[in-house]
This record gives C-alpha cells, sequence and structure tokens, in this order.
C-alpha cells in the first residue's frame, strides 16, 4: 500500500462513510493553521497539503458523487483539543503549506464558519486539533455530517481501506452490551507485579457505536474510526456516581496512579515529575480530572498497527479519557472549564506499543441480572 490516495479511492471512500444522497450538494474541507502560540510542525504542514490535494481530487470527481461543489475552509486553531470553533475562517485553496493565523487576519474575505455549516451537508476535518468534541454539537445543530480527522498523517491511509462493514458489526456488539450493563470493571498488572483495580458506574448511559461511517444527518465523529464508547455516569442527577479505585496511566516511561472517586481523579498516589504534574493539573483545572470516556477500539485486529497519533492509536483497544464528555452525552462541558482555552478531551491509551508497563488483564461487564460479562482478556477481545 502507498501513502497517497486517489481521486476514485476518495470517491468510494466518501461513498463508504457518508452514504451521499440527492440531498448531498456541498462538501467542505476544514484545516485550522498554525500561529506564534501554536506553530507550524513538519506534519501539519503536510496535512493541510494533504486537505488542498484532497480538494482538488474530489472536485474533479464531485460530478460522479452528485455534488455541486467542493471547497475548502481554514480557520484560526484554537490552542486545545475540543475547544469550540472560532468565529470566522476564510476560503484558501492554494499555498496553504506556508499559511499562518496572521495570513488569514489581514485577508477581506473572511466567513462566518456557522454560517457556512449550515449550508453544507459532507465535512471533512483533518485538522491540527481535534474538532471532535464542537462538530459533534454543531452537527446536530446544522443538521451536516462530518467525519473528524485530528492529526492525520499519510501513515494512517492504509486505515481508509479496511472494511468498515466488518468494524461496525464490532462496534455495534460491544455497543448493545456496554448499554445493557450497569458497571464495567478493569483489572490492571503494572511492572508485571503491581495490581490495579477501577470501577466504572454505566447506569443512566448509553454505548455509541463509531464505525467510520457517518450516513445520518447530525452525526459527526472520527475517521479513521472503530470503536464503542461510553461516558460513566458523572453524579449530575440524583444519585451519586459510583465510579471508583485506582487508575494506572502511563505517561511516556512513568506511570501515574490516580485515586479515583465519584468519577473524578481526586489525588495522584504515585511520585515522580510527571505524576507531580497530574497532580497539580487536577488540582488546577477540575474538569480535566473527569473521566470522560471509556472507548474499545477494534482496529488492531484489521493489521494496524500505532502511528504515534491518537486519532488512529486509541482505535486499536481500551483507552480512558479525561476531561471534556458533552460532546459523547455526557454532562461535562466548556463552562465546567476555567477558560474555552483550558477545555480538553484526552484519551490514555492502553496497548502494548504505547502503554508497555500496564497489563488490561480484564474488561467485565456487570448487568442488571446479576450476570456478568468479560469483554476483554489479556487485552484482546473475547466477545467477537
Amino acid at each position: 500500500m502507498t501513502d497517497t490516495i486517489d481521486a476514485q479511492e476518495l470517491k468510494a471512500l466518501v461513498q463508504s462513510v457518508f452514504s451521499p444522497t440527492p440531498e448531498d450538494r456541498h462538501l467542505l474541507l476544514m484545516v485550522d493553521v498554525p500561529d506564534d502560540t501554536l506553530p507550524d510542525t513538519d506534519l501539519w504542514c503536510t496535512r493541510r497539503g494533504l486537505a488542498q490535494e484532497w480538494c482538488g481530487k474530489l472536485d474533479a470527481v464531485k460530478g460522479e458523487l452528485g455534488l455541486d461543489s467542493v471547497r475548502l475552509l481554514t480557520y484560526p486553531n484554537v490552542h486545545s483539543n475540543n475547544a469550540d470553533l472560532p468565529a470566522w475562517g476564510v476560503f484558501v485553496e492554494t499555498d496553504l503549506e506556508n499559511l499562518t493565523t496572521d495570513k488569514l487576519a489581514v485577508m477581506d474575505n473572511r466567513v462566518a464558519i456557522e454560517d457556512v455549516l449550515a449550508k453544507v451537508q459532507i465535512v471533512l476535518a483533518p485538522t491540527q486539533l481535534s474538532t471532535t468534541a464542537p462538530m459533534k454539537l454543531l452537527a446536530r445543530k446544522h443538521r451536516f455530517r462530518a467525519a473528524t480527522m485530528p492529526g492525520f498523517t499519510p501513515a494512517m491511509i492504509p486505515a481508509l481501506r479496511i472494511d468498515y462493514g466488518e468494524v461496525n458489526r464490532r462496534v455495534n456488539r460491544i455497543k448493545e452490551e456496554v448499554t445493557r450493563a450497569e458497571a464495567l470493571d478493569v483489572h490492571f498488572t503494572v511492572a508485571g507485579k503491581d495490581r490495579y483495580d477501577v470501577h466504572f458506574d454505566l447506569r443512566h448511559r448509553a454505548g455509541h457505536a463509531s464505525g467510520g461511517r457517518f450516513p445520518t444527518m447530525g452525526e459527526a465523529g472520527n475517521l479513521p474510526s472503530g470503536e464503542c464508547y461510553i461516558v460513566p455516569y458523572e453524579g449530575e442527577g440524583e444519585e451519586t456516581s459510583q465510579s471508583e479505585g485506582v487508575l494506572p496511566v502511563q505517561l511516556n516511561d512513568e506511570v501515574v496512579i490516580y485515586r479515583i472517586a465519584r468519577n473524578k481523579a481526586v489525588e495522584v498516589l504515585s511520585q515522580g515529575r510527571l505524576s507531580a504534574g497530574e497532580a497539580q493539573r487536577i488540582k488546577d483545572e477540575p474538569a480535566y480530572a473527569n473521566i470522560a470516556e471509556l472507548g474499545f477500539g477494534v482496529l488492531k485486529d484489521f493489521g494496524l498497527g500505532p502511528v504515534g497519533v491518537t486519532l488512529l492509536d486509541e482505535k486499536l483497544g481500551l483507552h480512558i479519557a479525561f476531561g471534556r464528555s458533552d460532546h459523547f452525552g455526557g454532562a461535562v462541558g466548556v463552562k465546567d472549564f476555567s477558560s474555552p482555552a483550558a477545555v480538553i478531551h484526552i484519551d490514555r491509551i492502553y496497548i502494548p506499543e504505547t502503554a508497555p508497563r500496564i497489563q488490561v488483564d480484564l474488561v467485565r461487564l456487570s448487568m442488571p441480572d446479576g450476570g456478568t460479562l468479560n469483554i476483554m482478556r489479556d487485552g484482546r477481545y473475547t466477545i467477537f
């Protein structure tokens, strides 16, 4: 497989992911651009070039897709993953590799992003910073559908060619089981000897399948995709969340150990530079301490491996996120953070390549009838 995708493959991808209808007339690509606060990187520059290339190739086959237009909207980056989009952007379709926020700011053809989104039906967003949270909310509001692709790199192109029919079957099977369950327990071993257990409250929640297909207006999610996710109950109702236990997370070479109570990280039990930083972080930004997502990626069984970018790597196995959850059906949103720039939804991924010191021994669901179902053992799924 090569690391490029041709016009016919892009057409097939749009057909597979979005199932275009005669009502679909406009496709929009969106990319964010660097500034002095968040400087450019080689991969970011490559991604903008990729978006420009895809825009041209999709424009060449727009008639075959039944579309009237394919356009590329650029906008200032918002400095944080899953923060709300800025108010404005600019249609720019050439020289994207050299584009910056300063250059956008002096252009006289600004457009309101929400006005643009209100008129399109299909969106592809290969951005530097994740737009998944705001896109989920905006898609429901303006009735478009979107594939968010934060951090996409050419190394991920093989993941656009897999059997998303089978991916959908698997993630929907997990969705059915976690929706039925009342709780989920994960048992970890760290460094081959230390055992940690954490219990997650799944009452009042439903699972969501993200299988890389968005055929229905109002839907948005990641591409490449291949996960089921569910937000643990956060205690926003009359009942207190029962999520509690001890959660290990590997950050670089250090394993940070969090004590979880009422679905929040309330204390860091480990010692080390990164542990101290995390302890300060949950103190300074309590919304970050929220357990925002339990995710179950399935793409490892399709022969894919990590590429060092969350967009794909989280789809390879179990992941647990901190921070914002309202875009996934939870209660914690922008209002709960100290400022819009502080908003974050960050995934911690449990696969050997990214967290070699942590073993996922068992993932077990507890059902309303008192029964249990093991869905993972020794890091592998047991229900397919």
